[in-house]
This record gives structure tokens, sequence and C-alpha cells, in this order.
């Protein structure tokens, strides 16, 4: 997680452009969680917070919830965001710390917890243990991610993100995601193995899009998205391998209102895309910024692995 962890990493940009989640999968995690007689509504936890998403969401449904995260600017960002929120959020609280470590929290008092789009930087030779220690029985683990977009309308452009995202030339962002976390995202998951001696009735539930439009994937669809191309673009100068790149080539500076510079590898992942896709051209010139308004449907393979906490 070393990309987040770094102070010069867009805290702010990532809160910003980062997909939400929808209604569907926390009903589905909270349906999961009801389903057991054990299960409690006292305490919650959320892993990796990022900027605070999750415990926002969950605070109807429980007493207090925790978020926790190992960097300071994430956590920064989720108290910022909670309390500027018109909503009030009174029962929600953030800890800077590692996922493998709650030493604020005595044992079996977590009712429920959950990693969004976190659980593949976990140590889980250390998490395994320390979950045991926190989580009542009956509790709930709800852990969920989502792999790269695809443009379910746009196969060309679906091609391109991903010979960007993963190409192993250094020009390009294939070199500079961290491993294994990564392939774990992209295998959506299928590395976490809650151990059977502590957790039962665990549940995988996936879905792997298709280019041949909405809808069209395989499995339960979570994560979808009606976008600009240009909030679609600054999404991923959201990516920890675009940050890692932009330190390999700071004096690439990217095109824009603002900026001065020629352009960098998303620019020109942008280019590519409009020029093999006509309907995401706009009408001006390579450097007009019209195309930045046009509107894609996006969707994410994503997985969500739910289990119970055994006595």
């Amino acid at each position: 997680m070393a990309s987040f962890l770094s102070k010069s990493f867009g805290h702010k940009g990532y809160a910003a452009f980062r997909p939400t989640y929808p209604a569907e999968l926390y009903k589905a995690v909270l349906s999961f969680h009801q389903a057991s007689p054990d299960a409690g509504r006292t305490l919650a936890l959320d892993l990796g917070t990022g900027h605070g998403l999750v415990p926002r969401e969950l605070s109807p449904h429980f007493d207090s919830v925790i978020g926790t995260d190992p960097s300071a600017g994430m956590i920064a960002q989720s108290r910022e965001i909670s309390t500027a929120s018109s909503a009030a959020y009174p029962n929600v609280s953030f800890h800077q710390a590692a996922a493998e470590s709650s030493p604020f929290l005595s044992g079996r008092r977590v009712n429920l917890v959950t990693a969004a789009q976190a659980s593949h930087w976990f140590n889980y030779p250390k998490l395994w243990p320390e979950l045991a220690r926190i989580m009542q029985p009956g509790g709930t683990l709800a852990f969920w991610g989502y792999k790269d977009h695809v443009l379910v309308s746009h196969p060309k452009a679906s091609e391109i993100i991903e010979h960007f995202a993963y190409q192993k030339d250094p020009d390009l962002l294939g070199s500079y995601w961290q491993q294994p976390g990564r392939r774990i995202v992209q295998e959506k998951l299928r590395a976490v193995v809650p151990p059977a001696a502590e957790w039962y009735d665990t549940t995988r539930i996936e879905y792997e899009p298709s280019t041949q439009g909405s809808g069209s994937g395989q499995g339960t669809r979570f994560m979808s998205a009606r976008m600009t191309l240009g909030a679609m673009e600054e999404y991923m100068r959201t990516w920890s391998s675009f940050h890692k790149w932009q330190q390999q080539f700071p004096h690439q500076k990217r095109r824009g209102d603002h900026e001065s510079g020629d352009g960098d590898v998303i620019d020109r992942m942008m280019d590519a895309i409009r020029e093999a896709e006509p309907g995401l051209r706009g009408e001006g010139s390579r450097n007009s910024m019209d195309w930045k308004a046009i509107e894609v449907d996006v969707e994410w393979g994503s997985a969500l692995v739910l289990a119970r906490k055994r006595a």
C-alpha cells in the first residue's frame, strides 16, 4: 500500500473520483449478517477504510462504526468528509491503524468486519488471528473489491485500457502495480480464503462484465456507472500504478486547462481510445476539451466474500 501511504498521493482525488458502492451491495452484506441468529448490531469495523465511505453507509445500522487505515492522509480525508457532510455521523470514528492490528479493541466485540477494495493489501497470516481475537461468534466478514472498469459498449476502448494498464513496457503502467495485491484484485479475491476452522458459510458473489452492452456480463452486478470521459480520466489518475509511474517520469506533465505539459501516460491512453472509437472523439482538435463531456456506461468486475465467525 506504499502509494496510498505516500504524502504525495492525491488523497482528495481518490475520494472525489473513486466509484461508490450501490445500495444493493450493502443490502447483500446486511442480509447475510442478519440471517445469523447470533448477529448483533453493536459494532462494525471497516479495515482499509480509505476516505471513510463504508463507515458512513453503515452508520444507520450499528451502534458504533470504526474505520481504520494505515494512511494518515486517508484518515484525515475520512474525518474531513464525515464532519463536513450535511448528514451527522456521531457514531462513526476513525483510527490510523493497520488492518492486522486493532489494539484499541478488546476481544470478541466486533459484529461485522468489512474491507472495500482493501483486502488485497492485507497480511493474512497476521490478520486471521487478529480477527479471531476481536470478532464476536456469529459475526460477519464481508470483503469486496473490483478490478478495472470496462466500457460496455466500446470494446476497442476497453482493450486499450487493458493494454495501457498491464503491458510491461516501462512507458506504460503494467510494471508499476504492486504485487501480489493487484493480481489478487484481478482474480476477484479468490486468494482470500477464510480459514474453515474459524469461519463457516463462506459465500462468494462475483461479476465479470462484457462489452456486449449494459448488464451483459456473468454473475451478480454491483459496480456500474454512467460517467463522462473526463471523470473516467481522473479516476484512472487515482490508480496506484499511475502514482508510481509519475515518480518514474516526473517531467511528463498532463495536458489540460491548467497544465502546460505535453501529456502523460493517461493522456496518451485517452488519445488512443478516441482514435479507435470515433464516437468518443468529440468535435474539436486533439487538445480540445469537449470530448471530456461525452458519457459512457462502465462496469467493474467485482467480488464479494462473506463468511460467519465460529464460536
